[in-house]
Parts: C-alpha cells; sequence; structure tokens
C-alpha cells in the first residue's frame, strides 16, 4: 500500500501541474502533503497557485524554486521533505520551441529526468510503497495520419526534437524500472486544455484571439447589424 504522504510534483507551477495540485489537494482521501519544485521558466506563474498557497501553504503545500537538472538541489528536497511519491510534469514542451532550440529540450527533459529517477532510486533504496509517475506525451508515437488509434505498444516514432527528447525520457523511466525494480507509471498526455494555459497553445491561442477579435474581424458587430 503506497503511503502518498509526501508527494513531489515537478513543474507544478505550470498549467497542468497546478490544476494537479489544486484538484488533489481537494481530493478527501489524500491526506499528505505537495512538494512543489519549479524553475519557474517563461511556462511557470506562482499566481496559478495563488489560492493554493492562501490555504494550504506552509502545512500542506510547499514550493521551492529548483531547476530539476540541478540533482544535488533535488536530493536535498528528497531528504528534507521525506518524499515517497514523485509526479513529474516538469519538461520543456512545445514542437515549433524545440526546432529552432532543441539544447534546451534536451537538457531539462533527459537529463532532468535522469536527476529526478536518479534522486528518487538513492532515496528509496529498493522500497516498493512508493512511485515514480512521469507525464508524457502523445508525440512520442509520431504522426497518426487520417485515421487510426494509438495504443500503448504503438511502436515509438518520434518526429521532432520535441518528441524525441520526452521518448528518451520516457525509455529512461522504463529502464529505471527495469535495472533497479523503482515502482513507475507513465502516462501519454493529448491536447490538454483549460485554466493557466500559456496561449502559445492552440486552444487557448485560438480563445484568445478570437476574444480579442484579432483573429476573425469581420465577426465585429456594427452599428444596425447583429453578429451571428
Amino acid at each position: 500500500m503506497r503511503s502518498l504522504q509526501n508527494l513531489l510534483v515537478t513543474g507544478g507551477a505550470g498549467f497542468i501541474g497546478s490544476n494537479f495540485i489544486r484538484r488533489l489537494l481537494k481530493t478527501e482521501d489524500f491526506t499528505g502533503r505537495i512538494i512543489n519544485i519549479d524553475k519557474l521558466t517563461y511556462a511557470g506563474n506562482l499566481e496559478n497557485l495563488f489560492d493554493v498557497e492562501g490555504s494550504y501553504g506552509g502545512s500542506r503545500y510547499f514550493f521551492e524554486r529548483v531547476d530539476i537538472c540541478d540533482i544535488e538541489a533535488v536530493r536535498s528536497v528528497f531528504e528534507r521533505y521525506q518524499v515517497d511519491t514523485a509526479v513529474h510534469f516538469a519538461a520543456e514542451s512545445h514542437v515549433d520551441r524545440s526546432i529552432f532550440g532543441p539544447r534546451e529540450f534536451l537538457e531539462t527533459n533527459i537529463m532532468g529526468t535522469f536527476s529526478v529517477l536518479e534522486c528518487a532510486r538513492e532515496f528509496w533504496k529498493g522500497r516498493e510503497d512508493v512511485l515514480f509517475h512521469h507525464v508524457s506525451t502523445d508525440e512520442v508515437y509520431g504522426s497518426l495520419g487520417d485515421s487510426g488509434y494509438f495504443y500503448e505498444h504503438t511502436p515509438y516514432d518520434p518526429r521532432s526534437p520535441y518528441s524525441a527528447s520526452k521518448a528518451s525520457s520516457d525509455h529512461l523511466v522504463i529502464a529505471y524500472h527495469h535495472t533497479y525494480g523503482l515502482p513507475v507509471t507513465i502516462s501519454n498526455c493529448s491536447n490538454n486544455y483549460g485554466p493557466y494555459q500559456f496561449p502559445e497553445k492552440l486552444i487557448p491561442l485560438m480563445i484568445d484571439n478570437i476574444v480579442g477579435e484579432r483573429c476573425y474581424p469581420s465577426l465585429k458587430t456594427t452599428p444596425g447589424r447583429q453578429s451571428k
């Protein structure tokens, strides 16, 4: 039975991580603490968790500004908070950004994942009542085409530096399970959207453009005419 008493969330100031933290703290079955580590890059914003800090800060919610590539800083968090569960959101994302600047994606998504995995392996020392959950992407499977589905057993076929870096981190997580017996799970998310999402993504970008009447100015209401 996993304890889930001291849960580490990497990248918790981002869009998905902040929603996860908020939802989990409001879940009656979870009574433990959440330790959020985030480098606070362009996509990380502590205002996403303003209400969480006000309601749970210092008792069940803790924030540490940490770069996951800094293995000593991550190791310190594991030790000080006695982490027994890790949910790994932190990553550089967005395909277009990876095309123009791939190095940051390789460093964060591969070596950053290695840092968190290595700290978990060292600190947990073969425990089975722990869990490392890795948040991945459907991009690792490549392009779907006009029809069909992706399945868990679909061969990996990354097509960009972003998806290649996430595929590499997936394989690293699985390797730590088979090599060291680390309890792991992986989720491959697809087209997430919702509150606090950075507007470079398609759905919030389109909504922002429409609301601001930048995308379809012809829909703007004019005197004597009703828009439909």
